[in-house]
């Protein structure tokens, strides 16, 4: 009987020293959205100062979650796989820097900024997924873009800039690279269609004319 007891207890015993046990936490990836940053040119074009705002994202996408679909209308996430943060913030830092590249303007600044400035891009991004509708998997990004004046504040022009890439793999990984070269591409696309609105809006006295 003694020993029995002994034994139950033991049991016991380990079980609770294994329920203290630290669970194990399943390991997460996370990768960057970054894009390659153009040859800049000599001297700014225009005398205008542009502002970058904060991205805004469409619902299923204003997370760090990595978004997949296998047909559409449907989202889905990759459970181990995530972004350094959310895609639309890290879009901000990408397309000031593709709009300095592009020597079109005299200064680029980053939104919040208490530097007077003529111009505002507004930004949203309504799609990035890496869809497996088809092989190989390919990347899908949408961002649409507003660029408004400051005094007075209206609407400039506006404009929607889709990319699609192949994945090199049919993994996360390869959605990332297909993503990173389709954000070149695309925030140099932004970066030209902000340069040939400042050009056009600029006055001979370096203002800014709303039409």
């Amino acid at each position: 009987m003694r020993r029995s007891l002994g034994a139950l207890a033991c049991a016991g015993l380990l079980a609770a020293c294994a329920g203290m046990q630290p669970q194990q936490v399943e390991k997460q990836d996370f990768y960057l959205l970054e894009a390659r940053p153009a040859t800049a040119l000599p001297g700014p074009g225009t005398d205008l100062v542009i502002e970058v705002g904060m991205p805004r994202a469409r619902a299923g996408y204003d997370t760090d979650r990595m978004a997949y679909t296998r047909r559409p209308g449907e989202i889905e996430y990759f459970s181990r796989n995530r972004w350094a943060d959310a895609p639309a913030r890290m879009l901000a830092p990408a397309i000031a820097q593709a709009i300095e590249h592009s020597g079109a303007f005299r200064a680029v600044v980053l939104a919040p900024s208490t530097v007077p400035v003529d111009l505002r891009l507004d930004t949203e991004l309504v799609r990035l997924q890496q869809s497996f509708s088809a092989h190989p998997s390919r990347l899908e990004m949408t961002v649409r873009v507003q660029l408004v004046t400051t005094i007075p504040a209206r609407a400039l022009a506006s404009a929607q800039f889709d990319e699609v890439e192949d994945a090199p793999s049919d993994d996360p990984y390869g959605g990332v690279t297909a993503a990173n070269r389709a954000l070149s591409r695309l925030v140099e696309r932004i970066a030209d269609f902000c340069a040939a609105q400042a050009a056009q809006a600029q006055d001979c006295t370096g203002g800014v004319r709303c039409h």
